[in-house]
């Protein structure tokens, strides 16, 4: 009996060490912070008001350009990544570019565009928690202008310009240009609190997780917008594209999380793999 008892105890004190080294590695240390930020929630809400704000901008703004641009519908199925059967399903849940412009009210615009704002915040708010800052003053609410802008701005880019993500130079640009905006975003919603060298893993890190969607939304989106779309019609389609605004969500906030664990930790492993190099280079008299 003793003996059990001495047994337990012993396995119950290795999983206790085992805890706590886990708790104190970067692993433990990245949950911990993914729990403090409440990154579901967050992707949820960046989904909810990215489907009822920028999809609409987006498609009134992808209309001023008919003869050269794509059109949201099109820019949207591409940018799911998914296949042309599923872009078609895609397709059919938008209006034409013409058609947008002709039926948009003033009052409709600017009520997206205060959604917009809200949109901003959230997104801010997100990286603030990630870095563990206070909230920006009320004053600094024209960096939301700012960045909204700069968002439209970047997205009809990527509508219009005719560059395919398939080619070598069109996978570069697009990766180049979405480390550049991610890097941008985090400075200026921050309000410069945080140093860009800081910044960088964080939207380097936004970029790879988005490549992966892209990969996941192929392999997994593209059959269930066509599943769902003969099961519940067109309701099934926008079930799909929220989850995916759920999952950009989940890039976003994800990312600069995890740039911020590579920031910390780097110089740390660094610093570990210096003192063992020194240590191996000792003379054995010196030890």
């Amino acid at each position: 009996m003793l003996m059990k008892t001495s047994g337990a105890a012993g396995r119950s004190s290795l999983f206790a060490r085992l805890g706590r080294v886990i708790s104190r590695s970067p692993v433990g240390r990245g949950w911990r912070r993914s729990s403090d930020l409440d990154l579901v929630q967050r992707s949820l809400g960046f989904a909810a008001l990215g489907f009822i704000t920028l999809v609409p901008l987006l498609i009134i703004v992808s209309s001023a350009d008919p003869e050269h641009g794509r059109g949201f519908a099109q820019w949207l199925g591409e940018g799911l990544g998914v296949s042309t059967a599923s872009r078609e399903r895609v397709e059919q849940l938008f209006t034409r570019p013409g058609q947008a412009l002709r039926t948009t009210t003033v009052f409709g615009i600017v009520v997206l565009a205060a959604f917009g704002l809200a949109f901003g915040v959230a997104v801010q708010s997100g990286y603030e928690k990630v870095w563990d800052l206070p909230p920006a003053r009320w004053w600094a609410r024209w960096r939301h202008v700012v960045w909204l802008g700069v968002l439209i701005g970047y997205l009809f880019a990527s509508a219009t310009i005719t560059l395919r993500p398939e080619s070598l130079a069109g996978a570069f640009a697009a990766s180049l240009s979405a480390v550049l905006f991610f890097w941008w975003s985090q400075r200026i919603l921050l309000g410069g609190r945080v140093r860009w060298y800081a910044l960088l893993p964080g939207a380097v890190a936004t970029m790879v997780g988005l490549l992966g969607l892209r990969v996941f939304s192929l392999l997994v989106y593209s059959p269930l917008i066509a599943s769902n779309a003969i099961t519940y019609g067109p309701v099934g389609t926008v079930l799909v594209i929220q989850s995916w605004l759920v999952g950009v969500g989940l890039v976003v906030f994800g990312g600069a999380l995890v740039g911020r664990l590579l920031h910390e930790e780097l110089p740390r492993v660094v610093r570990a793999l210096k003192r063992r190099g020194h240590g191996a280079d000792a003379r054995p008299e010196d030890r």
